[in-house]
């Protein structure tokens, strides 16, 4: 929200005029006034409480830039007031914590102001569904397990709410497409917010039994802990992000021909995983394998990368090391898992003929059979100092044609399907390309003429471009890169 679209500022404004709305029968409402400034505080100190830091160092500093800061929003404490006060007093408990929370994006008034708005609302219409549903007596009297039913009816309220308001800033302020700006919001967060809502039931049920407000608050322990483990996790997640962008930067900087190749290869890889349904995490290794598919190529002599005439066999044997240097490197990098597979066999051929090792079929591994599939489609679809890109339908032609020769079959229809569904948006991740090289070092004429010589028998191998392109059948013509 760095600009805010018009509409987007309204949608704020009208958010804001509900949650005024919902705080207006404060002056005649008899609530426990202390109660409300002891959540209001609590839930404040928890928006600016600070994580303990990581070891300082480069990575270190890294990880922290994508890591929580602090506990955030904290919803238990909003949820405990919603069991514990009328609507309200409970709408009023959000609004000091989120005005004084950390807002790293401007414009920071803004944002303070809308969050503070939308918990106010999601708040009051929980706790509304609570008292509506005999909440306040159940936890009063700890009848059990009733009180689990006005508490569950106000979680999902709560988290619809929030989710059905965030749909519709993410539409107008970030101009995500109407259809899908509200897709996965409610499935994904309600998890999160039923277990916070179950911890917000307890501290209301402590706080109204003879324990009292000390004993509640005893609940919010275990949940600055879990709140700490999952900002670690952010930071070691944030610490691989950092480590995969420096190889492939690395990569991009000593073969500039085919900058960007290697994230828009991981975004095909992901296209393609979620089609064959793949859990998340899959997902996610299988990404880091497109984009981390070409990194032996550091081990490689610059020289034979950008040379502009053919490679000799000699040249073309060095060459095609590459993925058994990259898995050399990533070896030790644990979180990759499966992923250091598919960079050491990503150039395998299903008819045995493909490299380093010739495997057959099903004996390459499933995610290295993802990758060859997205590698040649970028390779097709990128335009490159030799050659134009070739059209998606074109590329997809090709990719047909050599399944079962050089493609499993399954991974094509996968990523035909995904691009009907989706089409294919690539991001610019790359800078500029290095100038085209002058038509006298390119070569023209039969690709067969001009190439080292082809590894595989069939028409799907004559020539082939060691990214995994048929040259020979998609009519490209010129020198062949890795």
């Amino acid at each position: 929200m760095g600009s805010i679209p018009t509409w987007a500022r309204v949608y704020v404004v009208c958010v804001v005029l509900a949650a005024v709305a919902c705080l207006a029968p404060l002056p005649v409402v008899h609530a426990p006034w202390w109660i409300v400034a002891v959540l209001a505080a609590l839930y404040a100190g928890c928006e600016r409480i600070p994580f303990p830091h990581s070891p300082k160092g480069a990575a270190a500093r890294v990880a922290e830039r994508g890591a929580p800061r602090g506990l955030g929003t904290f919803l238990p404490v909003l949820l405990a007031g919603a069991f514990l006060l009328p609507p309200s007093a409970a709408a009023l408990v959000a609004l000091p914590g989120a005005l004084l929370a950390r807002v790293e994006q401007r414009p920071r008034w803004l944002r303070r102001v809308w969050r503070a708005a939308q918990l106010a609302v999601a708040v009051w219409a929980a706790s509304r569904v609570h008292w509506a549903l005999g909440g306040r007596d159940a936890i009063a009297l700890a009848h059990f397990p009733y009180a689990l039913v006005p508490a569950g009816a106000a979680v999902l309220t709560f988290c619809l709410v929030l989710t059905a308001l965030d749909g519709g800033i993410l539409a107008l302020a970030e101009r995500v497409p109407v259809r899908g700006a509200w897709r996965g919001l409610f499935s994904r967060s309600l998890a999160s917010v039923a277990v916070h809502g179950l911890a917000g039931l307890m501290m209301a049920v402590l706080w109204r039994s003879q324990y009292g407000p000390v004993a509640a608050l005893l609940v919010l322990l275990p949940m600055y802990v879990s709140c700490w483990a999952f900002a670690q996790y952010h930071r070691e997640r944030a610490a691989h992000q950092a480590t995969i962008r420096a190889l492939v930067q690395a990569v991009d900087i000593k073969d500039g021909y085919t900058r960007g190749h290697s994230e828009r290869v991981g975004q095909a890889s992901m296209m393609i995983a979620r089609e064959l349904g793949m859990d998340d995490e899959r997902v996610e290794v299988l990404r880091f394998a497109g984009i981390l598919h070409d990194v032996g190529k550091l081990g490689v002599p610059t020289r034979l990368l950008r040379k502009d005439g053919p490679l000799t066999p000699e040249e073309r044997r060095i060459i095609e090391l590459h993925p058994e240097y990259g898995h050399e490197m990533v070896r030790g990098i644990g979180f990759l898992g499966e992923a250091r597979s598919a960079i050491l066999h990503h150039h395998e051929r299903i008819d045995g003929s493909g490299y380093p090792y010739g495997l057959v079929g099903r004996q390459i591994p499933e995610f290295a059979r993802v990758v060859a599939v997205a590698d040649a489609f970028d390779a097709m679809t990128s335009t490159r100092s030799y050659r134009r890109a070739r059209p998606v339908p074109v590329a997809l032609e090709e990719l047909e044609r050599c399944a079962g020769a050089q493609f499993d079959p399954g991974m094509v229809r996968a990523l035909v399907r995904a691009l009907n569904r989706h089409g294919w948006h690539p991001a610019v991740t790359a800078g500029v390309y290095p100038p085209t090289p002058p038509v006298s070092s390119r070569t023209e004429g039969n690709p067969t003429d001009k190439d080292p010589a082809p590894t595989g028998a069939d028409e799907c191998g004559a020539g082939r471009d060691p990214d995994g392109v048929d040259p020979s059948a998609s009519g490209v013509v010129g020198r062949r890169r890795p």
